[in-house]
């Protein structure tokens, strides 16, 4: 008899072979395509941090939600650029129904009713501060902060949301917003919470391309500390508790000891962001030609879902989605 007698190779010895035993699959329908949105018509503008990506107007992003779809994507997030002269220290034009987001929301739901529409509840891309709440005297204030919040995802159910995903890290803000939907007739609506945000120096491509950069001071009083595990898990668990129907760890990859922790602990769908500065390193590692970027994008976003991701938020959607149409990778 020959030895080794126990031989894992022989798992691992032809691609098809391979694909009968493995135990974490990709499929385009778990992944969520993020989208930036601007005025204008036929407008594209590109991104300089974020190569590929870029600002479109709503007709764009309307061709982009088709071509998402045609892939087998089943939901887009959308974030507006709003124009600096339409921010203020309330964030008012988050609440005008006839805003950038609510006629890019119609827009994308009356050309592509079959696909999920996610946007964001968060001050800063309004906010002539640039944080994601109230500022007074240089202090982030939770509380009045909430109102805004709560009717600012009103403006988005009403103008057919799938989910509204408060992004801003107040405490009690899903509790506010569930409130606000059930009470005015959105009972239907879901919460996407980005629970475990983290103060991350990945962010930094995402605030170009929304020019949302705080003026002044940092997020660090509100998103959470790089360090805390115990800390997003008891985050998570507070917004299952206030009536989340999908939590998320955001970033995903240096966090997939969260994502893990945060699967165990709930029992609602857990989605990860792929965030701009992971999309960043791996396009600009490619272009110097340090690694293959398709082999790039399948490792990490497998890792992300092997460590517990049920969704996973990707700017490289549409790239993952083709490869995986193809028959996936081996």
């Amino acid at each position: 008899m020959g030895f080794p007698r126990i031989r894992p190779r022989r798992n691992r010895r032809r691609g098809a072979i391979r694909a009968l035993v493995r135990e974490t699959r990709l499929h385009p329908a778990d992944l969520v395509l993020p989208l930036f949105v601007q005025e204008g018509k036929q407008k594209r503008t590109p991104i300089r941090s974020l190569p590929g990506q870029a600002r479109l107007s709503i007709d764009l992003i309307v061709r982009e939600a088709r071509a998402a779809h045609r892939l087998g994507i089943r939901a887009v997030a959308l974030f507006p650029v709003i124009p600096g002269k339409l921010k203020d220290p309330r964030a008012t034009a988050s609440t005008d129904p006839d805003g950038l987001l609510p006629r890019a929301i119609e827009a994308v739901k009356k050309a592509v009713p079959q696909i999920a529409l996610i946007t964001d509840v968060a001050m800063d891309p309004y906010s002539s501060d640039g944080h994601d709440g109230l500022v007074e005297k240089g202090r982030i204030l939770n509380d009045p902060t909430l109102e805004i919040l709560s009717q600012m995802a009103l403006t988005q159910a009403a103008s057919g949301a799938d989910y509204v995903a408060p992004s801003d890290m107040m405490d009690g803000r899903v509790a506010a917003i569930r409130k606000a939907l059930d009470e005015n007739g959105f009972s239907e609506t879901g919460i996407l919470s980005y629970s475990a945000k983290v103060a991350s120096a990945f962010y930094g491509p995402f605030r170009e391309a929304l020019d949302s950069a705080p003026k002044s001071g940092d997020k660090k009083s509100y998103q959470m500390d790089p360090a805390n595990l115990r800390e997003a898990v008891r985050e998570a668990r507070l917004d299952e508790r206030e009536g989340a129907d999908i939590v998320m760890v955001k970033p995903a990859g240096p966090y997939l000891d969260v994502i893990r922790a945060v699967r165990e602990a709930v029992r609602v769908p857990v989605a990860a962001y792929q965030v701009s500065g992971e999309y960043g390193m791996l396009t600009a590692a490619a272009e110097k030609g340090w690694l293959d970027l398709n082999d790039g994008i399948r490792e990490t976003l497998t890792g992300i879902k092997r460590a517990g991701a049920d969704i996973l938020f990707t700017y490289f959607a549409k790239e993952a989605a083709r490869q995986l149409q193809k028959g996936g990778w081996d």
